[in-house]
This record gives C-alpha cells, sequence and structure tokens, in this order.
C-alpha cells in the first residue's frame, strides 16, 4: 500500500467535507438568527456521523458545540 497516496486521498476527502460543512453550518446558523430561531448566547448541538462502506461498515459519531457570539 502507498501510504503517501492514501493520506493524500484522505486529505482531499476531509478538506471537500470540511468545506462544504462549514458552509451549510454558516448559512443554517445565520438563517436561524434572521428567524429569530437562535440569537446571541445561543449555543448550537452539533453532530456528524462518518460511515465507511466497501465492505468496511464502519460508523462512527462526534459530537460537538458552537456558541454564537
Amino acid at each position: 500500500m502507498n501510504e503517501e497516496n492514501l493520506n493524500l486521498e484522505i486529505r482531499q476527502f476531509l478538506k471537500k467535507i470540511g468545506i462544504k460543512s462549514q458552509q451549510i453550518i454558516d448559512q443554517e446558523i445565520k438563517n436561524a438568527l434572521n428567524q429569530g430561531k437562535l440569537s446571541i448566547g445561543s449555543e448550537v448541538n452539533l453532530e456528524m456521523k462518518l460511515s465507511i462502506h466497501s465492505g468496511l461498515d464502519i460508523a462512527h459519531k462526534m459530537d460537538g458545540n458552537i456558541s454564537i457570539k
């Protein structure tokens, strides 16, 4: 296995996911603020799920919070 290539492939995937995730989170928080569903001082709870298929069937969940200031 070419570990350098594997690391590059993983980094490219994570970059794509990270950029799109940030755009979605940013847009949805701004929309919620504009609609009065959130306010300054609110805390947003997030959950990210990672699934790996192709016969591996791995699932991993990560939780976190974002404070609106």
